[in-house]
C-alpha cells in the first residue's frame, strides 16, 4: 500500500527538517498528494552525459514497516536529469545519497536547497523481521557518500 499525505504527516520523525508544502523556483517540495518531494543539499552543475552524486536536506528515519523508492520529478525529467531508482530500506536512518545523471542535450544547473526527487512511501503488511541494522549506510551523514564495497 502507498502512504496518502495523511499518513506520512502522522509518522512523527520519519522525515526531519519536514515541510507541509513548498515551492523553490516554481518546482514544489515537501508533502504531495502520496509522497514527499526532498530537495538537494547542495547545488550541482551538469553537463550532457553527466553522472555525480548528491545529498538530500532531508534526514530520513525509516520505520521497520515501511520503504521508500525514489522517483524523479517531472519538471527535471523534461529537461534530462535522471534520478536513479534508489530504495530506502526498512530500519534505514541517514542522509539520503542521491545518484543524478544529465541525459539531455542542455547543462543542468541545480541550485542549493532546490527540490530534486520524490519519496513515495510503500507500507509493508507488516514490520520486516531483517531491518537495515548496523549496515554500510546506516546513519548517513550529509554529504554525498560514495559506494562501498566492504
Amino acid at each position: 500500500m502507498i502512504l496518502p499525505a495523511q499518513h506520512i504527516r502522522a509518522r512523527k520523525g520519519l522525515i526531519e527538517p519536514f515541510a507541509e508544502r513548498g515551492v523553490s523556483n516554481g518546482i514544489s517540495y515537501g508533502l504531495s498528494c502520496c509522497g514527499y518531494d526532498i530537495r538537494i543539499d547542495r547545488g550541482r552543475v551538469l553537463r550532457p552525459g553527466d553522472f555525480t552524486l548528491a545529498s538530500t536536506l532531508e534526514r530520513f528515519n525509516i520505520h521497520d514497516d515501511l520503504m521508500g523508492h525514489v522517483a524523479d520529478k517531472s519538471t527535471w525529467a523534461r529537461q534530462g536529469l535522471a534520478v536513479q531508482n534508489t530504495i530506502l530500506e526498512p530500519g534505514w536512518q541517514g542522509y539520503l545519497t542521491l545518484e543524478l545523471s544529465n541525459h539531455g542535450p542542455d547543462t543542468i544547473v541545480i541550485a542549493d536547497g532546490m527540490p530534486i526527487a520524490q519519496i513515495v512511501f510503500h507500507k509493508l503488511m507488516e514490520p520486516t523481521e531483517q531491518p537495515y541494522g548496523n549496515s554500510k549506510y546506516q546513519c548517513q551523514e550529509r554529504g554525498p557518500v560514495a559506494a562501498r564495497f566492504e
